[in-house]
């Protein structure tokens, strides 16, 4: 007689199906478009000082390897610490079943999808691990930058657990070119299993809508041109991360950004060693009580080195390309993704309009004011033989003013909302773009540390205007002492 196979013996006598412990989180994953779906629900012993799993269950419908890949996923997971649940991928799923073949290995990928939805929040609700000021939660993107960063902290002996936040889903969206969709999640949770890490995955999409693209969305309304990754790392994602590190009893958090720290005691931002890959800008809202927690083991190297680290330990994302656009827009059109998600579409002020000169007269048209920034050349069809540059916009008004580049030249910025770290005094540099130049500027009022509504910006040589709702960075050589909004 033969043996009974592990896969045929989850599949007749399942462990835990249709079971859900008192007070379990849940995770799913699948659905309508492969027909196979998973449940995992599981919960936490509030007893255990390293976050046992006390009890799990699951539920599964589809194909048999469905519902065999939940039944060993249970039994991998219960009664253990959680931070050994969270080393638990795809392969030791497919492993406990007794291999899978390809065609079936798609369920244990189910299956650890769903365990680490509900692992992870479990996590937020739950968890509550004593402090251990070796271990280090490293933010894992999926890309190179991240997976170095993990790799140098524990080679310096510090314990790592990989976390990744899941922060937008838009079928339209290309999952690969986005740092933070259910793809980016899936291939950080492999590369901290390749190396050996825990690795635990936060559902923040919620947040992110609320916090960062509605946000967005009003200031693209108002015709203004945002940047909505200081909001997100300032008041959504990295504040997500610190709290997930406290809970994990995490001493600090490492991140793949290209930036360095200033003064350990009361930090300030510097600018990374590499000058084309500094990431300071969209990090200038973190608070100085969030940056004295945070590390970026990247902010001495350059690019090419990091790739060379990455190559020499045989990761396989060391020539993965850069993700270029927003996280949300990936694979995107700007113009599309404001008319489904509300941001031009059926608003007031939306719609067609005129493109006009600084005197009013109508020169052609446009398909909505939003669409354009102030400094913009392509794209607005207009003839002559004369060069012209988006000079303003009204959305209200549904125009665009257009105009020569000297009508684009300043000697002022002026910024709304200002928070500075230090006094204005020791400003002597202002950044309007993310990798744009510092601009030489002085502060035109002598004014302290603090947050103030509004600053004038005195530049030592006129530039092209910024656009309104873009940040200003304000600098002192290479460090950030605060920041604020370009105003019209």
């Amino acid at each position: 007689m033969l043996a009974e196979t592990p896969f045929a013996d989850h599949l007749e006598r399942p462990r835990g199906r249709g079971h859900t412990p008192a007070g379990a989180c849940t995770g799913a994953a699948g659905g309508a478009a492969c027909g196979d779906l998973i449940r995992i629900s599981l919960a936490l012993d509030p007893a255990s000082a390293d976050g046992a799993i006390a009890d799990a269950g699951f539920d599964a419908s589809g194909c048999g390897a469905a519902l065999a890949a939940g039944s060993a996923t249970v039994e991998l997971i219960r009664g253990r610490p959680l931070l050994e649940a969270a080393r638990v991928g795809a392969g030791e799923i497919a492993q406990a079943l007794g291999g899978l073949l390809p065609a079936k290995r798609h369920a244990a990928e189910l299956a650890a999808d769903a365990l680490h939805r509900a692992l992870g929040g479990a996590v937020r609700e739950q968890a509550g691990l004593a402090a251990n000021g070796g271990r280090t939660l490293v933010a894992m993107s999926g890309g190179v930058d991240s997976a170095v960063a993990a790799l140098l902290t524990a080679r310096a002996g510090e314990e790592v657990v990989g976390v990744t936040l899941e922060l937008w889903s838009d079928p339209e969206n290309d999952g690969e070119r986005s740092c933070c969709s259910a793809q980016a999640v899936r291939g950080a949770r492999e590369l901290a299993h390749q190396q050996g890490f825990p690795h635990l995955s936060i559902d923040l999409r919620a947040e992110f809508r609320a916090g960062v693209v509605d946000h967005w969305l009003a200031d693209q309304r108002a015709g203004l041109t945002p940047n909505p990754c200081l909001r997100c790392n300032g008041n959504v994602r990295l504040d997500a991360m610190l709290e997930l590190a406290d809970r994990l009893g995490c001493a600090r958090l490492v991140t793949g950004h290209y930036a360095r720290l200033q003064e350990p005691s009361d930090p300030l931002l510097r600018t990374a060693r590499d000058e084309g890959k500094d990431q300071s800008y969209v990090l200038a809202a973190l608070a100085p009580a969030s940056l004295a927690r945070l590390r970026f083991p990247l902010g001495e190297m350059t690019k090419p080195e990091v790739r060379e680290v990455a190559e020499r330990a045989g990761l396989r994302v060391a020539r993965k390309p850069d993700s270029q656009d927003l996280c949300f827009l990936a694979g995107t059109g700007l113009a599309r993704f404001l008319e489904r998600h509300g941001g031009v579409a059926g608003e007031d002020g939306a719609g067609s309009g005129d493109i006009v000169d600084r005197a009013g007269r109508r020169l052609g048209g446009h398909d909505g004011a939003q669409r354009f920034t102030i400094g913009q050349r392509r794209g607005l069809r207009i003839g002559g033989a004369e060069t012209l540059y988006v000079l303003g916009t009204d959305p209200a008004a549904r125009t665009v003013t257009v105009g020569p580049r000297e009508a684009l030249l300043s000697d002022v910025v002026a910024v709304r909302d200002v928070t500075l770290r230090r006094p204005g005094a020791g400003v002597d540099g202002v950044r309007v773009r993310s990798h744009g130049a510092l601009h030489p500027c002085r502060v035109a009022a002598d004014v302290p540390a603090g947050r103030h509504p509004a600053l004038r910006l005195e530049l030592d040589e006129p530039i092209v205007r910024a656009a309104p709702g873009q940040v200003a960075c304000l600098y002192a050589g290479d460090v950030i002492l605060g920041h604020g909004t370009v105003a019209a």
